[in-house]
This record gives structure tokens, C-alpha cells and sequence, in this order.
């Protein structure tokens, strides 16, 4: 039987796949997320065993990247992937993946975070943020930001990210800020013009990337 190697998959929901888990895992040491990497060991020892932390995608900007979108709270299939990414088994990461796509916004100078970096969920649903979460989350991201010397615009996904905007501003008062709404389906598929809302977030991203 010939051997063969199993190539990275760059598609919506392809770490459903556990090859495309492994490879990821197997990336986590690279130079451009090794930092990121040990970001989150860091915090998986300060906050202890009952703070479930997912990693960031290898397959991202890493701390080369110069957008980094801040979303809500680690959720379930970010748990059993171990990566917060786009690519995700879920719909709200499909939608995501394929809007950012859409605007131009290039994955590789990206790279995606939690305000709250963990899961807040009892295992059976997760919780919406409470303004505690969201005050213990943003602990840790002055240390994260710190690590992006190429950042050059900060998207605040969803309402409860948007609640940390003058928490951020003070961090980095000379990196712009965009809001964005939530890719999830209860939002996108509410009203026709929902999904454009995003886009126009996306595509004022995509002014800060190009200049």
C-alpha cells in the first residue's frame, strides 16, 4: 500500500474532521503562534482545570496578524475542537468563514479571540456573558494585544464584545475599533438585510488592511 500525507483543509466546519484536528495540533508550535500558544497554556494554568480554553488557530495570522476580531465566549464545538476558528463545525463559524471571504478579509492576517476566552456553558448549553465574565475575560487581553505588532484595526463581534470597547480603547487608543454584528444564524437569517450589515463591518476592515 502506498503511503500518503493528509493535506490541510482550508474550508467551513473542516475540523469536524479529526486529521484536520491533528494537523492543527500539530501546528501549535510553529513560529507565528507559538507566543499565542504559550498565551494560552499561560492562562489555562493561571485560571485552573475548571476554565476550558481553547487554542488559536495555527491556520490563522497568528501574532503576524493585523485584524483581530474579538467575539463573545468559547463555545461548545470550540471545546471539543480545541481551536476557536472559522472553521469550526458550526453555523455561526460557517457564516463567519464564508462572510469574511465574501469582503476580502484575508485569513491570514487575521486572527479571532474571546473576550471571554472560556467556555461558560453548564455542558448542555452555554450562558450568555454576564458584565462578571466579560470583566475577568479582559484581564488577560492587554497581554494578548501586546503580542500583535502588526495589528492594525480591532472588530468587536456582537453585542457583549462590544461592551469591553472602552476597556480596549484605553489599551490601545491609537488601533481603531469596528463593530461588528454576530454571525450566528438567530442573527443572519432574522432579516434580509442582516447578513449586510456584516459585509459593511467586514468591508471596513478590509480599508484598514489595504491602507
Amino acid at each position: 500500500m502506498c503511503a500518503h500525507s493528509i493535506s490541510l483543509v482550508d474550508s467551513p466546519k473542516s475540523l469536524k474532521s479529526d486529521e484536520q484536528r491533528k494537523l492543527r495540533q500539530n501546528m501549535l508550535n510553529e513560529s507565528h503562534v507559538k507566543k499565542l500558544t504559550e498565551f494560552v497554556d499561560l492562562l489555562r494554568i493561571q485560571k485552573g482545570s475548571g476554565y476550558l480554553i481553547p487554542y488559536f488557530d495555527p491556520y490563522d495570522g497568528g501574532n503576524q496578524a493585523e485584524v483581530l476580531f474579538l467575539l463573545e465566549a468559547a463555545g461548545p464545538k470550540a471545546i471539543t475542537t480545541g481551536f476557536i476558528s472559522r472553521s469550526n463545525p458550526d453555523e455561526t463559524a460557517k457564516n463567519f468563514y464564508l462572510l469574511n471571504q465574501e469582503a476580502g478579509v484575508e485569513r491570514a492576517l487575521s486572527i479571532i479571540w474571546n473576550i471571554v476566552p472560556w467556555y461558560i456553558g453548564s455542558g448542555q448549553k452555554i450562558r450568555p456573558a454576564n458584565k462578571r465574565d466579560v470583566l475577568e475575560g479582559c484581564q488577560s487581553l492587554g497581554a494578548l494585544i501586546q503580542m500583535l505588532s502588526n495589528l492594525k484595526v480591532i472588530v468587536l463581534v456582537g453585542r457583549k464584545a462590544q461592551s469591553a470597547r472602552k476597556f480596549i480603547e484605553n489599551l490601545k487608543p491609537n488601533i481603531p475599533i469596528v463593530d461588528m454584528p454576530h454571525t450566528s444564524p438567530m442573527f443572519v437569517n432574522q432579516k434580509p438585510n442582516n447578513r449586510s450589515k456584516i459585509l459593511i463591518a467586514l468591508k471596513d476592515v478590509k480599508l484598514y488592511l489595504d491602507n
